[in-house]
């Protein structure tokens, strides 16, 4: 007997990836329900050697199914997640509107799996776990086993985000941009976007705060002292890039201990979730058009910072769409199985 897992935004670009890593990995469902709004019910979805059906999220009725992986945005999931958590179904959100809740673990199985242990022996859960932004993922990923080995004080950290990241839309504005110029001389209007996306890099991600900071860089900052270390000082420059698929990120780490480039290397070959692609030659290395399609989070660029003690620099790139969304979700929903943590509803 296998689960029943509900889809929540199925039609959109991370909804579709999870029906294709569901099938991929031969998640153990009896049944997949693909779940949209009013707008894109009936429409078709792959799922695997299948065809669904997009139903009315609307008019569900939820009876029975076990998980609910959500990729709808944080309108919805504020109002769906407490809903289907008080039905005893597991909520796995990939918005960002729970992720800093006290009550909410926020979860990347490779770096703090454990704390699903305390959250699901508490009978007043509220049965909703969090997805962290898809930089904050990757970035957590490489620095967790570092961290194990020589305690990290402080992180550094440049990304180079695809336009994937902002959705179909930001995706499409990339594509007409670039078209535009080639064939009209002219990139055409775009609204995804403050700037040309096309042939350019925008140092911009979500809204601006009071410090000068975008959203993004302080998404960063917030998600990886929950899920890594509180006391960890972090910063960030979060910077949009004519990439369609896959997050690339410059990292540089100050350790509380020595440890060399060699050490590095060898404790991050041994860790889950990564691939380490580190020659010193050219094309030694990972970028985003090898990881898209790969589980793998990718280190390459492992070297020395000889301007202060005890640090590193090293490169992280990662498929945004997967390891930075569904395929994590995913991972959470089958560390609660793996772990006997997840008890099937009856239908």
């Amino acid at each position: 007997m296998g689960y029943r897992v509900a889809v929540i935004g199925a039609t959109g670009n991370v909804g579709r990836e999870v029906l294709n890593i569901l099938a991929e990995r031969k998640f153990p469902a009896d049944e997949v329900i693909a779940l949209a709004s009013s707008r894109s019910t009936g429409r078709e979805i792959s799922f695997g050697d299948k065809i669904l059906k997009a139903k009315n999220l609307d008019d569900y009725d939820f009876k029975g199914v076990d998980f609910a992986i959500m990729s709808a945005g944080s309108t919805i999931s504020k109002e769906w997640a407490p809903k289907l958590g008080a039905m005893g179904i597991i909520v796995i959100d990939n918005s960002s509107f729970w992720r800093y809740h006290s009550d909410v673990p926020l979860v990347v199985p490779e770096v703090n799996a454990h704390v699903l242990d305390a959250f699901m022996a508490n009978p007043k859960r509220t049965n909703i776990i969090a997805n962290p932004n898809c930089s904050t993922a990757q970035l957590v990923v490489a620095l967790k086993p570092l961290h194990d080995f020589a305690k990290i004080k402080r992180v550094v950290v440049s990304t180079y985000q695809s336009v994937s990241g902002a959705g179909k839309e930001g995706v499409d504005e990339l594509w007409n941009q670039t078209k535009g110029i080639f064939v009209n001389d002219s990139p055409g209007t775009g609204n995804k976007f403050p700037k040309q996306i096309a042939f350019n890099v925008i140092p911009h991600i979500d809204v601006f705060m009071e410090d000068g900071s975008t959203k993004e860089e302080w998404k960063v900052m917030a998600e990886t002292k929950k899920i890594l270390d509180p006391k960890i000082k972090v910063t960030c420059t979060a910077v949009r890039v004519p990439v369609f698929v896959g997050h690339s990120e410059a990292v540089n780490i100050e350790f509380e201990n020595p440890i060399s480039p060699d050490e590095a290397r060898d404790i991050l070959r041994d860790a889950p979730g990564i691939a380490v692609i580190d020659k010193r030659e050219p094309g030694g290395y990972a970028t985003p058009v090898e990881a898209v399609g790969e589980y793998d989070t990718f280190v390459s660029r492992i070297r020395e910072d000889s301007t202060i003690e005890n640090g590193l620099n090293i490169w992280v790139v990662s498929d945004n769409l997967r390891k930075g969304a569904a395929l994590n979700a995913i991972q959470i929903a089958e560390t609660l199985i793996e772990r006997k943590l997840m008890v099937k509803k009856a239908a």
